[in-house]
């Protein structure tokens, strides 16, 4: 049939069985949906320039020509929580278990560069991740674990240049050069100041150490990647999904744009740039905004930053359920939600997946809930047939149409915050705090008044109190974690030559008021056995303190 044909087809079923009054449907970001999609929602899509084929320009339906028949994503599980013993031992079950990897989850004192005796860290040390004060934590939380042979995802922002200066000093300590490390490391404060808050300077100072961690990575580290962009975390905060993927490649080419403009060309670093995304539960809909996040990453890529090389032009990302779809409520309901989530991943075509376990919302994950969860990865790549075909919703109606949907939204966001003055004007005029904040407003109004359904919670809500938390077996802090960590940094604080710590920090002030690349002197301080906050508050006599707009 023609599309002339269809239309008219169209017209006479919609009129024949009263289309119209049906109740209407939007997506997770707000478009209307139709009832029905035909050829007619793709007449001006053209196969080989809009879609294409896995693995080519523009990269569409994937960025391997075979994506998961070879092998299958990454599966690791963020893991961290108490003093670094208690995570090296549970990063070990977990190694054990089939897990890629590590993914290192740090407390909130050391995300903001606290050390652990300080004030605004003692009801914190050690309960939602790691504790790392010193370079001696860093030995004990890799002992047994050779680093030329694993690979390490560090999930911190604000004192990022710091962590990485710690495991370049670990692997010299083991004999690993820093050429032979692998990992990621996140060093993407900007998206602290949307969303999260766990920022310490300004904009434009944290903007150029970033960009101090990327160019040392790119001169000194070939199989580092420097930049693991996190959206996860502004969507976390309320961001649909349009606005997680507009605001993430705003805040990218800030970094790209700053290390360009030291001389180095964006083809030496792109294909190390990473992303990290929250999947929700809207399968078809997280599969095509991926889908059309691929295409515009590419022609951004190409047309915008000058790359040649086609490795510079993927989209690579890491998936993970938004631990925000997860609920209190009938707990056990979030293995449901968890597995859906994953499905949307992998038709998305992620190439890792960071899955949480279904008591992350209340807990830090027991052992059997941590197994479960990678569990539940292990069953979806190799008892489902998922992994079988590339891209096998490509070519559906619905899924194309709402490719070129995600791939033009998010386009016309990122243009937008581009005649702001790009991402960091954009922060500090507040725009994109704002616009989280009334998103995050929208939906919460819709899941309080039944518009949006979570099943247990706002419909079909039970009286049965066999999934309540009271009920089952949770992790607990260790109340004795605080004074442990204490009593290690003070031992350090002891131990160490205060002549050379002196020199380091004081050395780190002077070249901090300078333009110098900061790498190669925290790397100095850390193995002086310098802690976290002694390093930061000597940035920060520099840098100063930012401070967040207030919008009336």
């Amino acid at each position: 049939m023609s599309l002339e044909e269809i239309k008219r087809e169209q017209k006479k079923w919609a009129a024949g069985y009263e289309i119209d009054k049906m109740p209407q449907r939007k997506s997770d970001a707000g478009l209307d949906l139709s009832v029905l999609y035909t050829p007619i929602d793709l007449e001006s899509i053209d196969y080989n320039t809009d879609i294409g084929f896995p693995g080519r320009y523009p990269f569409t339906r994937g960025v391997y020509p075979g994506m998961y028949r070879k092998v299958p994503w990454q599966m690791r599980l963020y893991s961290g929580f108490g003093t670094a013993e208690d995570t090296n031992k549970r990063w070990k079950y977990l190694l054990e278990k089939g897990n890629n990897g590590v993914a290192v989850a740090f407390d909130l004192p050391t995300q903001l560069g606290l050390d652990s005796d300080h004030l605004r860290a003692e009801d914190e040390v050690g309960r939602l991740g790691v504790a790392v004060d010193t370079l001696r934590d860093m030995e004990i939380l890799y002992a047994d674990l050779p680093l030329d042979r694993i690979v390490s995802s560090f999930n911190i922002n604000a004192p990022a240049a710091i962590i990485l200066a710690m495991y370049i000093a670990l692997g010299e300590r083991q004999g690993i050069p820093p050429e032979k490390l692998s990992g990621t490391l996140s060093n993407d404060i900007l998206c602290e100041y949307v969303s999260r808050g766990m920022w310490v300077f300004p904009p434009p100072s944290a903007l150029r150490l970033a960009a101090d961690v990327a160019e040392y990575s790119t001169r000194k580290m070939p199989r580092f990647y420097p930049f693991n962009i996190r959206g996860i975390i502004m969507r976390e905060a309320g961001a649909n999904m349009i606005q997680e993927a507009a605001f993430s490649f705003s805040n990218a080419l800030a970094y790209i744009e700053e290390i360009c403009s030291r001389g180095i060309p964006f083809d030496d670093f792109g294909q190390r740039i990473s992303f990290f995304f929250a999947t929700g539960l809207h399968i078809f809909e997280e599969a095509a905004r991926y889908r059309g996040v691929r295409k515009l990453w590419a022609r951004i890529a190409r047309n915008r930053l000058g790359a040649k090389n086609p490795k510079s032009m993927l989209f690579r990302f890491t998936g993970t359920v938004g631990g925000s779809c997860y609920r209190a409520k009938e707990p056990l309901n979030n293995l449901v939600r968890g597995a859906y989530g994953l499905l949307g991943n992998i038709l998305g075509g992620a190439q890792g997946m960071l899955h949480p376990a279904w008591d992350e919302p209340f807990a830090i994950p027991t052992e059997e809930s941590a197994l479960l969860a990678l569990r539940t990865q292990q069953i979806l790549a190799y008892e489902t047939g998922v992994t079988n075909v590339v891209d096998p919703l490509g070519g559906s109606y619905f899924v194309e149409a709402l490719t070129r949907h995600f791939e033009n939204q998010i386009a016309s966001e990122v243009e937008k915050i581009d005649k702001m003055g790009g991402a960091v004007r954009a922060i500090e005029e507040g725009y994109m705090q704002e616009v989280i904040a009334s998103e995050a407003y929208r939906s919460l109004r819709e899941e309080k008044s039944g518009k949006k359904i979570v099943v247990g919670v706002n419909k079909f809500v039970s009286e049965d109190k066999s999934q309540s938390e009271s009920e089952r077996a949770f992790h607990k802090a260790d109340p004795s974690t605080i004074g442990k960590q204490v009593q290690r940094l003070n031992t350090i604080r002891n131990e160490r030559d205060h002549n050379s710590v002196s020199a380091a920090l004081g050395e780190l002030r002077e070249i901090a008021a300078g333009k110098e690349n900061l790498m190669p002197y925290l790397i100095k301080a850390v193995k002086a056995y310098a802690s976290i906050g002694e390093m930061m508050e000597a940035l920060e006599d520099v840098f100063g303190h930012f401070r967040e707009p207030v919008k009336i």
